[in-house]
C-alpha cells in the first residue's frame, strides 16, 4: 500500500482543486468519506476504501463500489464517538500511510471543521505529516524546533499560528512582517493571526522549544 494516503470527506470540495489532487501520480491510496464519496462517483474515480456511517450517500451508490468495482467498505454505526474524518484517518494509519492531505474537511458546520482540525494531533502524535486543504487554506501542525516557511512555496499570502490549549513558551518568528520574540503566546487574543513574509525575505522561520501550535497558511479567494 502506498505511504501516501487522500481522504475525500463530506465538506465543501472544490471541483478543480480535487481533481488536480487526485489526478497526480503520486495520489497513493484513495479514501472516500461519507458523502465524499459522491464526488468521487460523479467523477467516475474509484477509491481504494470508503469509510464512514454512510448516512448522506445512498445505498446505491456504495453498492456500485462494494460490487461492481470490489472496493472495501468500511461502516460504521451512526451511534459512534469519532467523527467519519477520524475514522478515515485512523484507517489510513492502519494502512501504514506516513502522509495524509485531507480534502473536504472544510465549509459547512464550525463543529465539523473544528473537529477535524483537532484530528491532526492523531497522525501528529504518531509522526505522520498530515495536512488539511482546500481552495483558499492548508492547515497543519507543527511542534518545538524549527519551521521554515518559503516564500517560493507558500500556499497564500498569509499565515496564521494557534497554540492548542497550553501556553507556548520561548516562541518566535523571524523573517516576517510581523516578527515575534521570545514571547509566550496564549489562546486567549489573536496576535499570530495573519502574518506574512517579509518583503526582502525570501522565508519565515517560526521557533518555539516545545508544544504544538495549528499552522495556516490561506489565501484570498482572489490570490494568484
Amino acid at each position: 500500500m502506498s505511504k501516501k494516503a487522500v481522504i475525500v470527506s463530506g465538506g465543501e470540495l472544490d471541483e478543480k482543486l480535487t481533481l488536480e489532487i487526485l489526478k497526480r501520480q503520486d495520489t497513493g491510496c484513495v479514501i472516500a468519506v461519507d458523502r465524499g464519496l459522491k464526488f468521487l462517483y460523479f467523477h467516475k474515480i474509484v477509491p481504494d476504501y470508503i469509510v464512514g456511517d454512510l448516512d448522506s450517500v445512498s445505498p446505491e451508490i456504495v453498492d456500485y463500489y462494494r460490487v461492481q468495482k470490489n472496493v472495501p467498505v468500511r461502516a460504521h454505526n451512526p451511534v459512534k464517538d469519532a467523527s467519519d474524518t477520524e475514522l478515515a484517518i485512523r484507517h489510513a494509519m492502519t494502512l501504514g500511510s506516513k502522509e495524509l492531505l485531507i480534502l473536504g474537511a472544510t465549509g459547512g458546520r464550525l463543529d465539523h471543521l473544528w473537529a477535524n482540525i483537532q484530528s491532526l494531533m492523531i497522525p501528529f502524535k504518531a509522526g505522520i505529516d498530515a495536512k488539511i486543504i482546500d481552495r483558499q487554506n492548508l492547515v497543519r501542525i507543527i511542534g518545538g524546533g524549527e519551521t521554515r516557511l518559503k516564500k517560493s512555496e507558500a500556499y497564500g499570502q498569509y499565515f496564521s499560528v494557534f497554540p492548542i490549549g497550553n501556553e507556548i513558551f520561548g516562541f518566535s518568528i523571524s523573517g516576517a512582517k510581523y516578527p515575534l520574540k521570545n514571547h509566550t503566546l496564549t489562546s486567549d487574543n489573536s496576535l499570530c493571526v495573519s502574518n506574512e513574509i517579509a518583503g526582502d525575505a525570501m522565508e519565515a522561520v517560526i521557533r518555539f522549544p516545545s508544544g504544538e501550535v495549528i499552522l495556516m497558511e490561506t489565501r484570498d479567494k482572489d490570490w494568484e
